[in-house]
């Protein structure tokens, strides 16, 4: 995956490191809670030696890496089905490419369950991010979707 490097900004470094984390969870099928240990200890914040290359956030918000990671497993089946409503009948969730899922999975657990920044803000952050992880037709997609997401979970911030 060639993430977008998220150099002094803490809060960009927080939601790529996310999106691995989710992936990562999905792709070994291991619990959040141990993925979050794991990447609080080993994947967060400087490291000699070590930088983006080698899977590592060295400026990430660690607050925000786990409050997004908590929010997505709390209400992990309800958070697809919000999703899902927001696809295509054709489209099945499980279609998804799994990086998209994961994407789509910490987007949609901000907008629903984090009350800032604003709606728009997170759409542009997590576009970035998926400018960095897809290709194709795949980033235009998850736009798509976030905002069609945001406008039902945030529907204030669209009047």
């Amino acid at each position: 995956m060639n993430a977008p490097k998220p150099a002094g900004r803490p809060r960009t470094g927080a939601r790529v490191a996310a999106v691995q984390a989710l992936f990562q969870a999905e792709a070994n099928g291991d619990g959040l809670e141990p993925v979050i240990a794991q990447f609080v200890r080993h994947r967060l914040g400087p490291a000699p030696g070590e930088g983006f290359e080698e899977g590592r956030v060295s400026d990430a918000d660690v607050a925000l890496f786990v409050a997004i990671m908590r929010k997505a497993a709390t209400d992990a089946p309800g958070l697809d089905a919000i999703i899902t409503a927001h696809l295509a009948s054709n489209w099945p969730f499980a279609r998804l490419d799994p990086v998209l899922r994961a994407l789509l999975r910490a987007a949609a657990a901000e907008l629903r369950d984090l009350p800032e920044p604003p709606a728009k803000v997170i759409i542009r952050e997590y576009l970035d991010i998926a400018h960095g992880f897809l290709s194709g037709e795949e980033p235009r997609f998850a736009a798509g979707v976030m905002d069609s997401l945001a406008r039902s979970l945030r529907p204030d911030e669209f009047r």
